[in-house]
């Protein structure tokens, strides 16, 4: 699927963005205006326009003054633009644009919730002498269903409330979305980058939200997006309080060394002649804007110092051994056009002894880019109807809906 861009990654963050139209989180007109201004796979350009377009819409917050919706959706989509904004500035991890723009985004974040009255906590979750930072959205009511959401390679957490926490409140389901290391303001203000071992990173997450009287402590599902797809099996794998897992996509290893498009004789020399692959990385990030993204985004969660540090660092990145520890029913979900993890999540569901579902998402529906991107409220609709047949969710809200009534 192409959407304006000839350049796949800028067409593929393109319709990222585009996908969360349909939650408030973009405007069509808003969006179709700042594409035509950028120079294609131009880095810098794809910065300035899209903050170019988040101030303008911020600034339409400010106008509306007292109308406390306008101003909520407006800070809602520059939300949503800062962010994009932000999303290729790693080649220079002291760039300071990357903290002030990612700044400004969850600021407009905030902003929106609290215009839009929309309930919830910003959350720090105590972990190994510091905190995670996240949100908790409670659905209403005491012992309610809820989804941890957990996000990958790139997210953040304010976009998961986007892609994932919206549909699931409209379902009655209490939301945790929070970040770990190497994500959001973990890496950006902590410094503390990805680690494989995400088991330590969710359990101090679930033990914060079963403390609190909202979550029916048998029905905590966790949804894991894009390299959350490996995250959060690892997790699951190691902590069976969790109730239902969602692997959207599926990821068995995220070793970059196997993911890669690199050509085979370059990978050859990663262990025989690092310096010499590092070379040959920084020759194709010259003219691949794809790969040039992934190894400086890469470095820079991962914490880095060259390409092929970054890509032996990846290859802990694996469920060997451990998916078939995974005891809850499990949705292993592929798209049709995946591009980013190939092939991982089959690899996934094989592993896998617990109940299980394979969902593939087609082209035909417009959910075949990775995570289903694009296709917000088809993607959930799927994910939501498994996980209310999984935890009885759907007929016990309706029950509980007709008591109080």
């Amino acid at each position: 699927m192409k959407v304006h861009f000839s350049d796949e990654q800028f067409s593929f963050q393109y319709l990222r963005i585009l996908g969360t139209c349909a939650v408030g989180g973009a405007d069509i007109g808003e969006c179709l205006m700042t594409a035509a201004r950028i120079r294609e796979s131009d880095f810098e350009s794809w910065h300035a326009e899209w903050r170019r377009t988040a101030e303008l819409v911020e600034g339409y917050a400010r106008e509306a003054g007292a109308g406390r919706v306008s101003a909520g959706e407006a800070y809602m989509r520059a939300f949503s633009y800062y962010r994009a904004s932000e999303f290729f500035l790693h080649g220079d991890p002291a760039d300071p644009r990357i903290v002030e723009t990612w700044g400004k985004s969850r600021t407009c974040f905030r902003q929106a919730l609290a215009l839009l009255d929309v309930e919830h906590e910003v959350v720090a979750i105590p972990y190994e002498g510091t905190t995670l930072p996240g949100y908790f959205f409670p659905a209403g009511g005491e012992g309610r269903p809820t989804v941890v959401l957990t996000t990958g390679f790139d997210g953040t957490a304010e976009e998961l409330y986007l892609d994932y926490g919206v549909s699931a409140l409209k379902r009655g389901y209490n939301v945790l979305a929070f970040e770990g290391p190497g994500q959001g303001a973990v890496i950006r203000e902590q410094g503390l980058a990805f680690r494989p071992d995400w088991e330590t990173v969710m359990t101090p997450a679930v033990d914060w939200l079963l403390a609190r009287p909202e979550v029916d402590q048998g029905r905590v599902a966790l949804i894991g997006a894009s390299m959350g797809g490996y995250l959060a099996p690892r997790a699951a794998a190691c902590d069976h309080r969790i109730a239902a897992l969602v692997a959207n996509g599926g990821v068995f290893d995220a070793d970059y060394t196997k993911l890669t498009v690199m050509a085979k004789d370059v990978i050859e020399i990663l262990h025989t002649d690092p310096d010499a692959f590092d070379a040959a990385v920084r020759e194709v990030m010259k003219t691949d804007p794809a790969i040039r993204w992934a190894f400086q985004h890469g470095m820079y969660v991962y914490g880095a110092a060259s390409p092929h540090e970054w890509l032996l660092m990846s290859q802990a990145y694996t469920l060997e051994g451990m998916a078939g520890e995974i005891a809850c029913p499990t949705l292993v979900i592929e798209a049709g056009n995946e591009r980013s993890f190939p092939g991982r999540a089959r690899l996934l569901y094989n592993a896998l002894a617990c109940e299980k579902e394979w969902m593939p998402f087609p082209a035909a529906e417009g959910i075949e880019e990775h995570c289903g991107i694009g296709g917000t409220m088809r993607r959930n609709q799927l994910i939501f109807d498994w996980l209310d047949r999984v935890l009885g969710a759907g007929k016990r809200e309706d029950e509980n809906s007709a008591t109080r009534r």
